[in-house]
């Protein structure tokens, strides 16, 4: 029984996929009913096989929003067809994202970058910093798969370096390092989504984004060393002692590799930003087909387009039911949005987070929203899901800041959101590797830094309202 609902679940989000390239690329407004059907029967076969622990968060979404539409006295029915289809964009850049690791497979390009980076990485803060851009780097390819690869790479590296302070400075480097990368990375749903929705300039955003996550880094380097001399562990000794153990060594083609990495890199993404200047299509629908064609031309240029297909089924098999409660969450929460909107309460929640900051001397609305997204994530909603919430929500409100600003806010809620819940799903990865808790992987690592982080955001946003607003 769970087997063939899980086939039919996949037959019906690729339908839904499918449908809403076609409805996006030929404006066919007549397909957005059978859109709307393939989402609502994918999410409710979706429960066939999802465990109720994993079905509990979708749920609450859902009932939440037929609440909202029964206190408002809107269609249910209208909204059945209106709210499944509000997230098809990004279910599926979801689904199409995964695919650039088919790509990477081909070659140990990860393993090469790691190998060519740590001969330049001799000291603890300098193997730190590698780290995390390391990790920003991967997850433009893998999301938060990223960690769990990273990781491996560097305990592997790091092999005869045991002890809770080797843990901290590999954890805490790592899912800090994943965590700023949605506030600038084009590939993290989230952040492309928001983007999407409040209108923000992309270049911009990425911009600014990557402005803050680069001094986040440092800042991190910083507190770091603080830790590390609190532990009273010389980690720099431990890395050069690796270091002198591997002298000598050279990765087969590694170097041409780090090359055809580069490549890689520069000719996806370049590709986005290309088609995203001479095209006004949503990023939403830009970002899927480059990704789409790029993993074809590639293979085709390797002279192995027959693995396009065999890779195609197995994620097909396994890869697609895998997500199911993610899509759920997604396909819940765009019904929740337009229950919120069509209700009006979206300008209530947004009047009260005014509210909240008005009664509060010196307080304004951008330093509220960031913990909107933070006490969400401390109830078990992951930032895609409450970034999704939050801009969708405030898409329909006219807030008196600029859009890559009100961007800004939201995103940082989610970095530190990451950080610090022990409920969030990068977390859970990264305590699947290293053994230890969720709680002291994420809060009591964490804590500190993200308050920091918190205050060095606010000192940006504060002053470019003082400023220039």
């Amino acid at each position: 029984m769970k087997q063939t609902a899980k086939w039919g679940y996949t037959l019906f989000i690729l339908l839904y996929v499918i449908t809403h390239f076609i409805v996006s690329l030929t404006q066919a407004d007549s397909l957005t009913t059978p859109l709307s059907l393939f989402g609502l029967t994918a999410f409710a076969i979706g429960y066939f096989f999802l465990p109720l622990k994993q079905a509990s968060i979708s749920l609450m979404l859902l009932v939440i929003a037929v609440i909202i539409h029964f206190s408002a006295g809107t269609s249910l029915l209208e909204a059945s067809v209106s709210g499944f289809t509000v997230m098809s964009g990004l279910i599926a850049l979801l689904l199409i994202v995964p695919i650039i690791s088919w790509v990477l497979e081909e070659k140990p390009y990860i393993e090469s970058v790691i190998h060519f980076a740590q001969r330049l990485l001799n000291t603890s803060r300098k193997f730190y910093f590698g780290m995390m851009m390391i990790t920003q780097i991967i997850s433009y390819f893998l999301l938060f798969g990223a960690i769990p690869m990273v990781y491996g790479m560097v305990n592997n590296f790091l092999s005869d370096q045991r002890g809770e302070a080797w843990e901290n400075y590999k954890g805490t480097a790592l899912l800090r390092g994943f965590a700023l990368t949605t506030m600038w990375v084009i590939s993290i749903p989230s952040f492309i989504f928001a983007v999407d929705a409040l209108g923000a300039s992309l270049g911009l955003s990425i911009l600014q984004g990557f402005v803050i996550s680069f001094a986040g880094i440092l800042l991190s380097v910083f507190t770091s060393y603080i830790r590390e001399r609190r532990y009273g562990v010389d980690l720099t000794a431990g890395i050069q002692e690796q270091l002198a153990n591997i002298a000598g060594s050279q990765q087969p083609g590694g170097n041409k590799e780090v090359r055809e990495f580069i490549f890689l890199f520069v000719t996806l993404f370049g590709s986005i930003f290309l088609l995203n200047s001479i095209w006004s299509a949503s990023l939403l629908l830009i970002i899927p087909l480059v990704i789409i064609a790029w993993v074809i031309v590639n293979f085709i240029i390797r002279k192995k387009p027959g693995k396009i297909i065999g890779k195609g089924k197995d994620y097909a098999k396994t890869g697609i039911p895998n997500k199911a409660q993610q899509f759920s969450i997604l396909l819940a929460a765009g019904f929740l949005i337009d229950a919120v909107n069509q209700s009006g309460y979206g300008e209530y929640i947004v009047d009260g987070l005014f509210f909240v900051s008005d009664a509060i001397p010196f307080l304004n609305f951008l330093w509220v929203l960031p913990f909107v997204v933070i006490i969400l994530g401390f109830i078990g909603l992951g930032p895609l899901t409450v970034i999704v919430l939050v801009s969708g929500i405030l898409q329909g409100v006219e807030v008196p800041y600029p859009p890559e600003i009100v961007l800004l806010g939201i995103t940082s809620g989610s970095v530190i959101s990451i950080m610090i819940s022990p409920l969030i799903l990068p977390t859970i990865v990264l305590s699947s590797v290293n053994g230890l808790s969720i709680v002291k992987n994420s809060f009591l690592f964490n804590y500190k830094f993200a308050i920091a982080f918190y205050l060095m955001v606010q000192i940006y946003l504060q002053g470019f309202i003082v400023f220039f607003l």
